[in-house]
């Protein structure tokens, strides 16, 4: 079966004017942006876009040229795949391979559904666990649950970025993958 999902290089970072992280677009849109010359091209992606009298090589980061004022959610949405995302692909219990979410403190229990209590799980500890605490079992949490922060995760969520975009995210030169649920 073939791999539809995008590509690396299929969107670009959109920067505010003083070159903040706004968010992601596809490569159409950014490169409306930089043909009505509301955005000017930082870094350039793979390929080049043709048409019948230009031709533009695909952006990978454009600025905008006015400032923008945007209103910022102060939380990142609590997800199926963030949760991925955020624990690395991997059990929080056994540090195997996840496939499923757990409640730390189970919902039947009066467990809520944040950030805090839903953590990445194996198949064979989730179900080992059933409506237990890890504090019951013996068990114990690689670390603690937590709502990702940063600028990172505020722009991007779940996604994996390009590696272009690392000078303007504050992230690491190298980023782990995360798996796709």
């Amino acid at each position: 079966m073939p791999d539809i999902r995008p590509r690396v290089g299929s969107s670009a970072l959109v920067l505010n004017a003083t070159y903040e992280p706004l968010c992601v677009v596809s490569v159409r849109r950014a490169t409306i942006l930089l043909l009505t010359a509301k955005a000017e091209a930082v870094s350039d992606g793979d390929g080049i876009l043709h048409s019948a009298h230009h031709t533009l090589t695909i952006p990978s980061v454009v600025r905008l040229t006015r400032y923008v004022k945007v209103p910022y959610r102060t939380h990142v949405g609590l997800s199926r795949r963030a949760i991925f995302a955020r624990d690395g692909g991997r059990c929080a219990y056994c540090r195997g391979s996840a496939e499923t979410i757990d409640h730390v403190f189970p919902r039947s229990r009066g467990g809520l559904h944040a950030w805090e209590n839903v953590v990445a799980a194996c198949a064979k500890c989730n179900h080992s666990k059933g409506d237990k605490t890890p504090a019951e079992l013996g068990w114990r949490l690689h670390s603690l649950p937590a709502a990702p922060r940063g600028v990172a995760w505020r722009v991007l969520g779940h996604r994996t970025p390009d590696p272009r975009w690392m000078d303007w995210l504050d992230m690491p030169s190298a980023p782990v993958e995360a798996e796709a649920a």
